[in-house]
């Protein structure tokens, strides 16, 4: 039986892809800005709804100048439908995201939404892949004020920089 190569590249492509998405849940909820930043094109956009609209750049600085504010994130990926091209792609990504933020009461609030990622993918001179574009449509929101607990904010005390210890779970851009 043959191998048939553009195939077998186009698993290798979506592989990596998924892996750009999960990296950039892990970049927002480990609070890693060097992360995020390796993730976009030199030129992207990001929209994320109500929030944000303009230059990946752009948006980097406004995601780290909300972290002192967001003892919690996370970002569950659900599904995710991508279509490849050579060196460019398109996928929408489902996600559930949660956040802990700060009330103007000096309380504390769980905004959960259900979300959609609809990107735009480069593979770039280096051969890692990129957003080029992402659009974020917040097509479920609910706030409520939250009185519980758990591990929030750990920060560089997270287990899993000491218990998953290859490159990939490190603080930083990828290698």
């Amino acid at each position: 039986m043959a191998i048939d190569e553009k195939a077998l590249q186009q698993v290798i492509d979506k592989d990596a892809i998924r892996e750009l998405v999960l990296l950039y849940s892990r970049a927002i909820d480990r609070q890693d800005i060097d992360l995020l930043k390796d993730l976009y094109t030199e030129d992207a956009t990001d929209t994320h709804g109500d929030s944000f609209d303009g230059s990946a750049e752009d948006y980097c600085k406004f995601i780290a100048g909300s972290f002192p504010y967001m003892p919690y994130s996370g970002h569950h990926i659900c599904n995710h439908l991508i279509a490849v091209d050579g060196d460019e792609a398109s996928g929408e990504v489902y996600a559930l995201a949660y956040h802990l933020i700060p009330t103007r009461e000096g309380g504390q609030e769980e905004d959960f939404m259900a979300v959609r990622y609809i990107d735009n993918y480069r593979r770039c001179a280096d051969g890692k892949w990129r957003f080029s574009k992402r659009v974020v449509t917040y097509d479920f929101k609910v706030r409520r004020p939250f009185d519980g607990g758990g591990t929030l904010g750990q920060g560089d005390k997270d287990p899993s920089y000491s218990v998953c210890t290859q490159r990939l779970f490190q603080r930083g851009a990828r290698a």
